[in-house]
């Protein structure tokens, strides 16, 4: 606006002399060889209190970053201020020019060499069991690569590296690869009485990542649903809270930079879980659940999920991820700035840890009993139960705690009558009796 003056919170009409000068001088700036891009404007001459005031509007530009003069002159909006950009926002903006697109390119040098396939046959049983009328489901390797667009031309795409490739050949084109999952017991990192708990170690590719944080989150959750032999994490549109964590994980994943020097995180704490990922959030805040627009900036990451019943179309995953606060009582929050996206489900809060006091040579000692024990056979057996054939190894690995210990709770379970074994070490499937 030109004519109105600001003071505090008042507006004076003050007008302005030569209007067509001023609008003429103000469009050739927008218009000219200051601005790095061309800047499309509307504007409009109003007449207040015989006073002459010129009103303009410019659009947002799709050609982000705009910057006057040079690059350091890029400004972005935080709160009610503008700032000057970092380095680091300047250079997300330019990747942000290429949003749904750079990870759909092929990549040169790249084949079926480059892909796991343990990843590709896990991934394949997981579409056989749960979207058996996928058209490709029992095709041959050959096929279901060229049908699902995993190899283009015999080569894969960056989106299809992430997903099954291996890890080598992903840190050699995207070398800050990792998904960071910590659980953290506090409700803040200054209030833990360790750093972490538990840290995952790295993954394969995306795909080995979703198998075992999907079995992760599991273990934080209320009501986790029971899913039959062969499951990984829980069957489609279970509508639990799992169902929910589900749906930002794959948003996580599916919506991350991964060309970013950032990397997504997922932080596990006693009164939230956190999912951040690289790369801001492209529908507005207030439209979130009232659009059905889906944005993914790595569309084939979601149509991967899409194929196995993971993910959603057209933005109805924002649904089933508020579906956390139909199911907890508790708020789902979303955060967004230019460089990242946080999304945090909320947890009820814990109760504390019970006491017992005995005496000991006429003094008195105080016993904290933490269940620790009681709470990993819990998730041994929740495991158990949503993988009948997982291996020993694999719960160790999903419970943070070394095979020794898992091996002297399972004999605790079987002596008590809570499992039992059918089967041999390879192929047999453990048999769940009853719940602590």
């Amino acid at each position: 606006m030109f004519g109105v003056v600001q003071q505090g919170k008042r507006f004076t009409i003050e007008g302005v002399n030569n209007p067509e000068k001023i609008e003429s001088d103000f469009l050739t700036a927008l218009r000219g060889q200051k601005f790095n891009h061309k800047l499309f404007v509307s504007g409009k001459k109003f007449s207040v209190e015989g006073k002459t005031v010129l009103g303009f509007y410019i659009p947002s530009s799709e050609l982000k970053p705009i910057w006057f003069n040079s690059p350091v002159n890029t400004f972005i909006r935080s709160a009610s201020e503008d700032q000057r950009a970092t380095d680091m926002e300047i250079a997300a903006l330019y990747r942000d020019q290429a949003f749904g697109s750079q990870s759909e390119k092929v990549i040169e040098g790249t084949g079926v060499d480059d892909l796991n396939m343990d990843s590709i046959e896990t991934y394949r049983n997981h579409i056989r069991n749960f979207n058996p009328s996928f058209p490709i489901a029992d095709a041959s390797a050959e096929e279901f690569f060229r049908a699902t667009a995993i190899l283009v031309d015999g080569k894969l795409t960056y989106a299809s590296l992430l997903m099954f490739g291996k890890h080598t050949s992903i840190i050699q084109r995207l070398n800050n690869f990792w998904i960071d999952y910590l659980e953290i017991p506090g409700s803040s990192y200054s209030d833990a009485a360790v750093r972490y708990s538990y840290r995952l170690p790295e993954q394969e590719n995306l795909w080995e990542y979703y198998r075992v944080l999907i079995q992760r989150l599991r273990l934080h959750i209320d009501a986790a649903p029971f899913t039959s032999i062969n499951t990984i994490g829980a069957a489609p549109d279970d509508e639990s809270q799992l169902d929910a964590l589900r749906e930002g994980l794959v948003n996580l994943m599916a919506h991350s930079d991964y060309f970013s020097p950032m990397h997504p995180t997922i932080r596990v704490f006693d009164n939230r879980i956190e999912f951040l990922n690289p790369g801001r959030l492209v529908v507005d805040k207030k439209d979130l659940g009232k659009t059905y627009v889906s944005k993914p900036r790595n569309p084939g990451l979601l149509k991967f999920f899409r194929f196995a019943k993971l993910g959603e179309n057209a933005g109805y995953g924002i649904e089933k991820i508020y579906g956390w606060e139909r199911l907890t009582g508790q708020k789902v929050d979303f955060q967004s700035d230019t460089m990242s996206t946080t999304v945090t489900y909320f947890r009820p809060t814990k109760g504390s840890s019970s006491s017992t006091t005995t005496k000991r040579n006429g003094g008195t000692t105080t016993k904290t009993t933490t269940k620790t024990a009681t709470n990993n056979r819990a998730k041994i057996l929740k495991i158990m139960r949503s993988t009948p054939t997982i291996t020993l190894g694999e719960i160790a690995s999903l419970c943070g705690i070394g095979k020794d210990g898992v091996r002297y709770h399972i004999n605790y379970l079987k002596k008590n009558g809570y499992i039992r074994r059918e089967g041999g070490s390879k192929g047999g499937r453990w048999i769940i009796l009853k719940n602590i």
